[in-house]
């Protein structure tokens, strides 16, 4: 189990936003966690802007230097987003925190899952990292 409650998610959330967030905690875990949290909590923000300006801000206050190579990733953020809108839709009346837990122990936790959807040259390309790329495998399911 990644979180305990929903307050857990709560934190980590303030934490990426604020700049606060320890380094350590952002992980691929707490990606999706801040995905899923502004998908369903957070109506007033369009997580597709939103989430982009969010880590791109904390990278730079935590060192981490957006540029073509390293930093905010365009394409699989907005993957990322897709696959934690769909994983909600088919996972109604759950909290947060559980819906972020099953979805950790399904495919999607795994860090390498867009792999199944792209080839590594062209999702870390420059170009993926810049703007949206669609699949050159196959196409995302949802």
């Amino acid at each position: 189990m990644y979180f305990k409650s929903d307050d857990d998610i709560l934190a980590l959330a303030r934490g990426l936003m604020n700049l606060s967030l320890p380094k350590s905690q952002w992980t691929h875990a707490a990606h999706f966690a801040t995905a899923l949290w502004l998908i369903a909590l957070r109506p007033d923000l369009d997580p597709r802007c939103a989430m982009p300006g969010f880590i791109r801000a904390y990278n730079e206050a935590t060192g981490v230097a957006n540029t073509d190579t390293s930093g905010y990733h365009e394409t699989i953020t907005q993957a990322s987003l897709r696959a934690a809108r769909n994983f909600l839709m088919q996972h109604p009346g759950s909290s947060v925190s559980a819906s972020c837990n099953d979805l950790m122990a399904s495919p999607l936790g795994k860090s390498d899952w867009l792999l199944a959807y792209w080839t590594p040259e062209r999702l870390f390309s420059v170009e993926a990292r810049s703007r949206w790329l669609d699949p050159d495998l196959k196409p995302l399911p949802f």
